[in-house]
């Protein structure tokens, strides 16, 4: 019986690879354009550095103010981060999505015991762990996260969103942190907590178009019942959906005074430039939530779809002053 099941688990992970492989768009527009897959594999970094760059552009920016040997081990966990960030829409139902989450546990679990499957993230993922410790119960707790997002895409309360927001974004402030060796800290562990449920918070109304096309309400329902939107006029009537602007204006107002919390953390004492680059996160959040209010927050806005083309001199100038 035991022989059994470990020739089960021998034939059930390679299985599991190649269905990880088949629907990894970005390995596929790789493809097409002439690069194969042992070659992405060969050079990890790269393929996390164009991921990010495609994905998550403002994330791109910051990396060049990590340290040279950690650049990499930065890109690497924001690709990490990018990849489960996008599951929801990368699969066709949860039961794929479930698969996937299985792979990453599998490959944090190797990456643990000093062996790592070849995918690209995974590999450079392994090769951050060897120059930082990444605790891999944060690595684990991203991933149970964007699991149950799967089942459950919405939130019926603040505190709802806000533990997300803590399992996800605030987790992934905590792996930088380790990789810069400043997880010992609690004044930047705290100050990390709310600046990711703010990051978190403002990534979802700048996607709230996005997920109404498809049906999905991202603000949390006790903020929408108490200004009496109805979701099916939000999903057909966008931006004229009655309460809308009202709601979209006190989940901002959530998002910032979670900015506000972790500025007030190093108002006395500054904030030390070692942990600069972990914190440049807020500079593009900040950005979005002025906007959003230029735009009388109006989500619909076409302006706040568009990239701030001063983020590069914006997060330059937070490193230099360390502000963020």
């Amino acid at each position: 019986m035991q022989g059994g099941i470990r020739c089960a688990r021998r034939r059930r992970v390679p299985c599991l690879r190649i269905l990880y492989f088949r629907n990894d768009r970005c390995l596929r527009s790789l493809s097409t354009s002439g690069t194969t897959a042992s070659d992405v594999v060969q050079d990890p970094i790269a393929y996390c550095r164009n991921l990010v760059q495609k994905h998550d552009y403002e994330s791109f920016l910051i990396s060049p103010f990590y340290p040279e040997h950690l650049r990499g081990g930065y890109l690497a966990l924001r690709a990490f981060y990018v990849e489960l960030a996008m599951l929801q829409e990368s699969v066709s139902n949860s039961m794929i999505g479930k698969m996937r989450t299985q792979f990453w546990r599998d490959a944090v679990k190797g990456i643990g015991d000093d062996r790592s499957p070849h995918h690209p993230i995974a590999l450079a993922l392994h090769d951050a762990s060897r120059r930082a410790h990444l605790p891999t119960y944060h690595l684990k707790r991203i991933i149970d996260a964007r699991e149950n997002e799967l089942q459950a895409p919405t939130h019926l309360t603040v505190d709802s969103a806000t533990a997300h927001a803590e399992s996800t974004s605030s987790t992934l402030l905590y792996l930088l942190l380790s990789l810069l060796s400043l997880n010992e800290s609690s004044t930047f562990s705290h100050a990390a907590s709310h600046l990711g449920v703010a990051q978190s918070f403002s990534t979802l109304l700048r996607a709230l178009p996005f997920h109404a096309s498809k049906g999905r309400m991202i603000i949390p329902a006790e903020i929408t019942a108490r200004h009496k939107v109805n979701q099916e006029e939000v999903f057909r009537k966008g931006p004229e959906a009655s309460g809308l602007t009202d709601a979209v204006f006190e989940f901002a107002t959530v998002a910032n005074d979670h900015l506000i919390t972790a500025r007030e953390m190093f108002k006395d004492a500054g904030l030390p430039k070692q942990a600069m680059p972990v914190f440049l996160a807020a500079i593009p959040v900040q950005s979005y939530l002025s906007r959003l209010e230029a735009a009388n927050f109006n989500a619909f806005d076409a302006s706040l779809q568009r990239r701030d083309w001063k983020m590069p001199w914006h997060i330059w100038r937070g490193y230099y002053k360390s502000s963020f």
